[in-house]
């Protein structure tokens, strides 16, 4: 089972890290919280979690121990893969998670996409004395061009429909400016559609 990988970070999106380490490169699925971090770098080390399935063997990065200690508790419970506990992620970090969970706050949980409210619940109930995170915050690094579209993308990637999308980006824009760099437009958009 691959734990831990370190390398060139060849190719990096909203949902993927292609990271190169002895010549060979893996093609690793990351949350949000994992790609705010590792933008910008040329270099990457990611936590690992290898999923096996039948026919398919996919894996799973992180940028701390902490996201990948909620990732596993997340795929514990009965009805949650690591599809849809990468995309809890991308919407919440872990420790705000945690914190969502401590105070029984479904309504958070399920303004996640793919997040209903039974599922809020379950993830509330089953992991209430499970989830105790240290805090763990760190700022994002700026981006590119054309950067509404790219928010855009990432945000219909991530589940929301394209008209909410753009209205979040709008409001977000209104409330940074112009000169906004992709991270913090995104965070802040996301903010807006995880709004309870």
């Amino acid at each position: 089972m691959i734990g831990y990988l370190q390398g060139a970070l060849k190719r990096l999106d909203a949902t993927t890290a292609l990271l190169v380490t002895g010549g060979v490169g893996y093609e690793v699925r990351i949350s949000l919280q994992t790609y705010y971090k590792l933008e910008g770098q040329r270099e990457a080390s990611l936590e690992i979690y290898t999923h096996v399935r039948e026919d398919t063997l996919a894996l799973y990065g992180f940028a701390s121990s902490v996201e990948k200690f909620a990732f596993e508790k997340l795929i514990s419970i009965s009805g949650i893969g690591p599809t849809l506990a990468q995309k809890i992620l991308s919407g919440i970090e872990a420790a705000d998670l945690a914190e969502a969970i401590a105070n029984n706050d479904t309504r958070k949980l399920s303004s996640i996409p793919g997040v209903g409210k039974k599922t809020a619940e379950r993830i509330c109930l089953e992991l209430r004395d499970k989830l105790l995170l240290p805090e763990t915050k760190e700022a994002a690094a700026p981006s590119r061009m054309s950067v509404d579209d790219d928010v855009h993308s990432a945000l219909v990637n991530l589940g929301y429909r394209p008209r909410d999308a753009d209205m979040a980006i709008e409001t977000a824009r209104k409330q940074l400016g112009s000169d906004v760099e992709f991270s913090p437009l995104l965070k802040a958009a996301l903010r807006q559609l995880t709004k309870s």
